[in-house]
């Protein structure tokens, strides 16, 4: 198969879970890079734009997944504000994960949701993760 290699950003400030989601990233023939910080991460974005962010969002400075959100979606031109994200958290997917619980801006309505294309509890088993990429991503299989 001659096709390339997509590209995902993993940005989480654990080691440990940085090393075995490359593991099996790689494994599944995706080019990885990582990122420890949010603001690491968004010159890794306009360095080198990957075709999907993999997101924690408690890193040191607390939630400052939510922040990297915020300033890819509404502060980078196209298409990078467009990349798709999937959060890997330990936050479960049922909290209520929103920017502004009670006031709206220009882009998002009182309490709408963080604009991601999804939510997955840490630890993550290796085969829904690569079905979630691969859904996301648009492949088959």
């Amino acid at each position: 198969m001659a096709s390339e290699s997509k590209r995902i950003l993993v940005v989480d400030d654990d080691p440990d879970i940085v090393e075995s989601l490359r593991m099996v990233l790689e494994s599944a023939d995706y080019d990885v890079n990582t990122a420890g910080s949010a603001e690491e991460a968004q010159d890794k974005v306009q360095a080198a734009p990957p075709d999907l962010i993999l997101l924690d969002i408690m890193m040191p400075d607390g939630t400052e997944g939510f922040h990297f959100v915020w300033q890819l979606r509404n502060e980078l031109p196209e298409p990078l504000n467009a990349i798709p994200i999937l959060v890997l958290t330990a936050i479960h997917s049922t909290t209520q994960l929103r920017f502004y619980p009670d006031r709206s801006d220009q882009e998002y309505a009182p309490g709408e949701f963080l604009p991601v294309q999804g939510f997955m509890d840490k630890p993550v088993e290796p085969s829904q993760l690569l079905r979630k990429i691969s859904e996301v991503l648009g492949q088959s299989g």
